[in-house]
């Protein structure tokens, strides 16, 4: 497997010290994560995006989707376009990957990083896209 680039890493890094510098300020904000395992897919199937939230998290999918322009760093890869795709499809496609369903590498590393709450954000930001 290819290692994540280094904006990639940082964009990660940077998500993941905010959720926890969240939870840190509000610690009752983080009650509803000690919920049982049972409730996790609900509560994703529910999950209402931000899209001002997504957009700061889709900063490292520009690199290879090509977002602005649709111009991408591998021009001989076909790399599906995702400004645009409807919320429920990038929903679907982020979370299979996450679990594993959807094989590339990349994609699965990117999308394990990400909460239930984190790809909706994403989706309802992407889907704003023309």
């Amino acid at each position: 497997m290819r290692p994540l680039p280094l904006a990639a890493c940082l964009a990660l890094a940077a998500a993941f010290f905010a959720t926890a510098a969240s939870a840190a300020q509000d610690p009752a904000s983080s009650a509803p994560a000690a919920a049982p395992a049972t409730a996790a897919p609900a509560a994703a199937a529910k999950a209402t995006g931000d899209a001002s939230k997504g957009k700061t998290l889709t900063y490292t999918c520009q690199g290879c989707h090509g977002i602005t322009g649709y111009k991408n760093a591998y021009p001989s890869f076909h790399v599906p376009r995702i400004g645009g795709q409807s919320a429920e499809y990038l929903t679907q496609a982020l979370t299979e990957y996450r679990e594993g369903k959807r094989k590339h590498p990349t994609m699965q590393a990117q999308a394990q990083s990400f909460s239930a709450q984190d790809i909706a954000d994403i989706s309802a930001y992407l889907s704003t896209l023309k």
